[in-house]
């Protein structure tokens, strides 16, 4: 299967593809409402004024990455909770609300930070004076595709995001470079590009002439979390190179894209990279596997000094390695490690390029950024890349004051989760932590009532469902009057406004999960049309447009995320039950549509305002899809 079968169907869908959702939340320069329109309002002076509206809170506090965590005061004519912060930097900051002693997403912002664990929205500041790397400027912009594929590695199918560069589908023979760029504990594979930005930053090197071209692919640093879960809550994700990972990495990810999509398979034609743990598996990787790979990176982060044939044979691996790139934060708290590394480096007489900065909050998706977009100036231009490694420095001498990296840091920083939602044949359980909640209650969609949890010795609040229980339905906890998602479920409902929890047993009919080795179709988003595109895998001949219409509260990633209809098409095809369609999710009507005549024999509409809920509307797809003939 190769991807210029996509071709004639890109124009159609697509005209420039960009991000799954709508921009993230900028600042706004407005006076703030009783009912606030934002949360976030940008002053003149470089400091930001959070607002916050909650009648039920008895004590509000505003996190986010430039301040640290502050009170906030309520307005006693409008009810609303105030701060204001900073002055701060123009940049992308992760915030939330601490609502006694509860972490709050900010139910106003439409972007968030996705991650297994924490939920966070985010704030961007602009710059006055001009731009930044990661703003979206008014360039071509290359395609972003969600990828599913059955990883031999896991036993299950596995996930990742892939960047098309602007010209993939204008120029069908041209063949690209390929960046594998992995994100930090506790991530998922939508960090480098909702937080981390890559496309844009690349989209805006690519149009100023300052980077090269590549594929770059963003894969899932612990697939681990996609198999029934650890009861020891032990991190195998912590180890490398024998790792499911590694192992998916090399033997099931590279491959799959090496079939599907036009690239320059050669070791001068490949770069590994990470922030944080991902940086460990990138570095862990890449000098594993230096007949595969030449440009590493790590931003934030070192990895094993016990690789063999790698550190004791310094002029083979020198001779190698066209860039070996090295950044880090001397506020983070890896830098004792980090800067280890770099001096361990330093005297095997092995090559690296260091970077340091001191103003971007230590172990931040600010320093993420920034360094990438360093990188990926030198990347695939051997030119530059051996002008860089150079002029590389020695690793700065110890202080004695780096603080150490202990397994008691790592356990402060990620406590052992609860398990939430929990799964088991006929029933799911949910739990929650707040020892200091006096009434929690289980919202779940399908359910008029909401259901009282009961809470344990320990803090933790949990409920058990046995009956009517859906395959996929949106929930939510209430504690003490607000609504808060599930803080251990890493799959968040992509909603205009407060974003619920997603229930998604992986044991159901329709979850990647179980579908065995199957060719999957491939999703894109498209920002300018507001758009999301399901393309059928590895068929030329597509007749039929099925048109999906959001619901009022939903954005175009809905229909795919909750919806599932990629997963639905995908099974439903793999066993003849459906033909191969072109699937788009948009308010209005489907560029594809507009020459329908030529390119569709049908076009089928479904809309989510018909139908209550999701299971039902998922039912709907299903049967649609069985009846296009």
């Amino acid at each position: 299967m190769t991807h210029t079968h996509h071709h004639h169907l890109h124009h159609l869908c697509m005209k420039t593809v960009v991000v799954a959702t709508l921009q993230l939340a900028m600042c706004v320069n407005v006076a703030a409402q009783t009912h606030p329109s934002t949360s976030t309002v940008c002053n003149p002076d470089g400091t930001v004024t959070f607002l916050y509206k909650n009648g039920n809170a008895k004590k509000v506090e505003i996190d986010v990455q430039f301040a640290g965590k502050h009170p906030m005061e309520r307005d006693a004519q409008t009810g609303l909770w105030k701060a204001t912060l900073g002055p701060a930097a123009p940049d992308m900051y992760p915030y939330h609300f601490e609502v006694d002693d509860i972490s709050v997403m900010d139910p106003l912002c439409e972007q968030y930070f996705p991650n297994e664990g924490f939920k966070n929205s985010l704030l961007e500041i602009s710059n006055p004076k001009g731009s930044l790397p990661h703003d979206i400027r008014n360039v071509p912009h290359g395609r972003v595709e969600y990828i599913h594929y059955y990883s031999k590695s896991l036993g299950a199918t596995n996930n990742a995001i892939v960047y098309l560069p602007p010209s993939y589908y204008t120029d069908s023979q041209k063949k690209y470079p390929v960046f594998y760029l992995i994100s930090g504990t506790t991530d998922t594979e939508e960090v480098y590009y909702k937080v981390g930005r890559v496309n844009y930053i690349l989209d805006n090197l690519l149009a100023d002439g300052t980077a090269k071209e590549m594929v770059v692919v963003l894969p899932y640093g612990n697939p681990y979390k996609l198999l029934p879960p650890s009861k020891t809550g032990q991190m195998p994700q912590m180890g490398f190179g024998n790792d499911v990972f590694s192992k998916d990495l090399i033997e099931d990810l590279m491959p799959y894209v090496e079939r599907n999509y036009r690239t320059i398979n050669d070791r001068d034609h490949r770069a590994i990279g990470g922030f944080s743990r991902g940086g460990n598996q990138g570095l862990s990787n890449g000098l594993r596997n230096l007949d595969k790979f030449s440009y590493l990176c790590s931003y934030s982060s070192f990895t094993s000094t016990d690789i063999p044939n790698v550190y004791d044979n310094a002029m083979d691996t020198n001779s190698k390695l066209h860039l070996f790139w090295l950044g880090i934060g001397t506020d983070d708290f890896l830098y004792g490690t980090g800067r280890d590394y770099m001096e361990f480096l330093d005297k095997k007489g092995i090559h690296t390029v260091k970077e340091f900065t001191t103003d971007k909050f230590g172990h931040t998706w600010m320093n993420a950024k920034f360094f990438l977009d360093k990188t990926l100036r030198l990347l695939f231009n051997p030119k530059a890349s051996e002008q860089a490694m150079r002029q590389g420095k020695p690793a700065p001498a110890a202080t004695g004051k780096e603080e150490p990296f202990t397994p008691g840091v790592m356990a402060r920083l990620f406590p052992r989760p609860i398990i939430s939602p929990e799964f088991a044949p006929g029933t799911v359980t949910f739990r929650l932590k707040a020892p200091n909640a006096q009434k929690v209650l289980l919202q779940c969609e399908g359910y008029a009532d909401k259901m009282e949890m009961v809470k344990d010795d320990e803090g933790v609040w949990s409920m058990t469902l046995e009956e009517g229980i859906a395959e996929v339905f949106k929930y939510c906890f209430i504690v003490d009057g607000t609504p808060i998602a599930d803080p251990n479920n890493m799959f968040l409902s992509p909603d205009k406004g407060f974003k619920y929890s997603i229930c998604n047993d992986p044991y159901n009919t329709y979850s990647f999960s179980t579908m065995g080795d199957i060719a999957h179709g491939r999703v894109s988003y498209d920002l300018n049309s507001q758009q999301a595109c399901y393309f059928p895998p590895g068929t030329n001949e597509v007749k039929h447009l099925v048109h999906l219409i959001p619901g009022a509260d939903d954005t175009i990633e809905s229909w795919f995320k909750v919806g599932g209809a990629d997963a639905i098409a995908d099974k439903l095809v793999a066993e003849g039950q459906a033909p191969p369609c072109v699937i788009v999710a948009s308010t209005d009507k489907p560029m594809a549509a507009t020459d329908a005549k030529q390119h569709f024999k049908t076009i089928h509409t479904l809309r989510a305002s018909d139908y209550h809920t999701w299971q039902e509307r998922r039912e709907a797809l299903e049967n649609l899809l069985k009846t296009i003939k």
